[in-house]
């Protein structure tokens, strides 16, 4: 498999993933998250977890090694920003809510490499 397939099967199954993680809150933890007031915190995660795989499905198929970078930046903020703030309305830990922005900055440095990038398309 080459590394553009590759990269577009990740993309794939981060939104499958973002779908599902949606689904999941909304019905088998609603209550949970509810009662510990964390349902705010776990719709935040699923909007940025699903908006952000659309932007690496579209990385990924436009596939330019230019916005590889971008593509992996991405995707650790989905991991890092996401990640944490589904533990934190899981689990309740606090500390992980100073996690959550590295994520974010891993956001926007995917960002900021697109704009970088694309200054010669």
């Amino acid at each position: 498999m080459n590394e553009s397939a590759l990269k577009l099967r990740i993309a794939a199954l981060t939104g499958l993933f973002g779908v599902g993680l949606g689904a999941f809150g909304a019905h088998a933890l609603k209550a949970h998250l509810e009662a510990g007031g964390y349902m705010d915190t776990w719709r935040t995660a699923v909007l940025y977890h699903l908006v952000h795989a659309v932007v690496i499905l579209a990385l990924a198929l436009f596939s330019s090694p230019r916005f590889w970078a971008a593509y992996w930046w991405m995707l650790g903020g989905i991991f890092i920003f996401c990640g944490s703030l589904y533990l934190l309305a899981v689990v309740h830990v606090s500390w992980l809510g100073a996690i959550t922005p590295i994520g974010g900055f891993a956001f926007m440095i995917g960002w900021g490499m697109i704009i970088i990038k694309s200054r010669d398309v």
